[in-house]
């Protein structure tokens, strides 16, 4: 069996009396994208700095890549891209210029650098901006720089701490695109993202941390399966005129049917229950056009973990 890209099992890290990592393990596989989740505070930041070799753990163990990051820092490093939240690059260089200089800090000759950063600058939709100074740049564009830098020596891991910060609608298409295209070639992808909804298009797997925690697969498995609210319309009347028909069909109190502008929000005990649902609402002859959880997988059991946080 294939040893994971990144092993994490037992990791504390303390900065004084605040215990920003309490309890950790976890593993990201090569081949897939995993998402690291948690609330600000959650440890998730001082994790990926501590698997990047930039911080040292106070117990536990780790690797990446079967390297150990405390012992072999520069063997981590030569297979491992990271891009944190802050692109933290030399603002008077342009962005060709970053990227060749970060190559040159990977030992890559001078040729292969500069055609590195000229396809990667391509790749991350930033060719028309190669010969501007980082300072000018955008939020959005300092993390597609960002990105980028983190590809430069071809990792086989890649640490990517909020990498859609900033993004417009269309460069978060691409950035699931490429994340997606980085995975199938067997690299192994671990991002910390508060977009859930981004999230939820990209990962193969998910991590959840609370207070610094890993949660265990039980728990993460009870909350996503837990009463979750589903959005209903029909097309052919507006929210107010749809209560009555659905509860009748459904055999609810139309009185106690939230309405949120267009739409019904109906909770269901199990995605089954949902499916049962929709079959009688169309068997009942309803014209509906939407159907559809009012959150994803992984806010819905974001949420739930937050509120049974003790």
């Amino acid at each position: 069996m294939e040893s994971p890209g990144i092993l994490a099992a037992g990791v504390r890290r303390s900065f004084g009396n605040v215990h920003a990592v309490r309890d950790v393990t976890l593993e990201a596989r090569p081949g897939a994208v995993t998402g690291l989740i948690g609330p600000n505070g959650s440890g998730k930041t001082t994790l990926l700095l501590m698997l990047a070799s930039l911080l040292a753990p106070d117990a536990g163990s780790l690797r990446i890549g079967g390297i150990d990051p405390i012992t072999e820092p520069a063997g981590v490093r030569a297979i491992t891209g990271w891009m944190p939240d802050a692109l933290g690059a030399w603002s008077s260089l342009t962005a060709r210029e970053t990227l060749v200089a970060t190559g040159r800090l990977y030992d890559l000759d001078a040729a292969t650098a500069a055609a590195g950063a000229a396809r990667l600058l391509d790749e991350v939709g930033l060719a028309n901006l190669a010969d501007a100074p980082a300072r000018v740049f955008s939020r959005g564009q300092k993390q597609r720089l960002g990105l980028a830098r983190a590809l430069v020596h071809d990792p086989k891991v890649l640490l990517l701490d909020e990498p859609a910060s900033g993004l417009d609608p269309q460069a978060r298409v691409e950035l699931r695109v490429l994340l997606r295209r980085l995975a199938a070639e067997g690299r192994t992808v671990l991002i910390s993202s508060h977009i859930l909804s981004e999230l939820e298009e990209v990962v193969d797997e998910a991590v959840f941390l609370v207070d610094g925690a890993t949660v265990s697969s039980d728990r993460v498995a009870a909350a996503a399966s837990r009463r979750r609210t589903w959005r209903i319309r029909l097309a052919d009347r507006d929210a107010r005129a749809a209560v009555l028909p659905v509860a009748g069909v459904l055999g609810l109190d139309a009185a106690l049917i939230p309405i949120d502008r267009r739409d019904l929000l109906v909770s269901f005990e199990t995605d089954a229950g949902a499916a049962a649902a929709l079959a009688a609402l169309v068997g009942a002859g309803l014209p509906v056009a939407e159907f559809a959880a009012a959150t994803g997988l992984l806010e819905h059991t974001f949420l739930d973990l937050e509120g049974g946080r003790s």
